[in-house]
């Protein structure tokens, strides 16, 4: 009985954090925006965060790159997570920190749109990856939490009001899984949900 309490207790905290994405429901139109323009203008999407904010950048950029519902052009977003020989090789030589500045550094063009997933928002090699994206006029989106300075500098910012990081982590993922749909639609018709 206590376990399927517990059981009943987590999907109820998932399912708030969601009913709050309904109220943001406005800030999600805004980020497809975004993506949309950038897209059309030739830019790119790049996507990054630790552990399994990593996972969900990849997820993100999978569902773009590669298709979500149609059957359709692919769209240029990089997880920038994916490369683990430039992830080791760039934190052995320059520190952990620079892991993911250095490659917004050589991969960010002025329009592109660079989204930093942190459930803390206090991740230091997302903080900095983040200023070096505004330093070379990338459009800054952030996934985060509750608290942490990310949601401080970036231009566009989805926190979710908890400090649970696999509750937040759901309602990341349900977010981003909202922004590819409208994505889509928005630039490759009505032919879906």
């Amino acid at each position: 009985m206590e376990q399927e309490t517990n059981i009943v207790k987590q999907i109820e905290d998932s399912i708030k954090l969601k009913k709050y994405l309904q109220k943001e429901a406005n800030k999600l139109v805004v980020l497809a925006a975004l993506l949309i323009d950038a897209f059309k203008k030739g830019n790119k999407v790049l996507l990054f965060g630790n552990g399994g904010s990593a996972a969900d950048a990849q997820h993100i950029a999978c569902e773009l790159s590669g298709k979500f519902y149609l059957d359709r052009a692919p769209l240029p977003a990089i997880a920038l997570t994916t490369n683990t020989s430039a992830l080791t090789a760039i934190g052995n030589d320059y520190g952990y920190e620079e892991t993911f500045a250095r490659q917004v550094r050589a991969l960010t063009s002025k329009g592109d749109v660079v989204i930093a997933i942190s459930t803390s928002g206090t991740s230091a090699n997302v903080l900095r990856a983040v200023h070096e994206a505004k330093r070379l006029g990338a459009i800054t989106v952030a996934f985060t939490g509750k608290g942490g300075k990310l949601k401080d500098i970036a231009d566009h910012v989805i926190a979710i009001p908890s400090t649970d990081t696999p509750r937040i982590q759901e309602a990341h993922i349900t977010a981003g899984h909202i922004v590819c749909y409208l994505v889509e639609k928005a630039l490759f018709g009505q032919g879906q949900k």
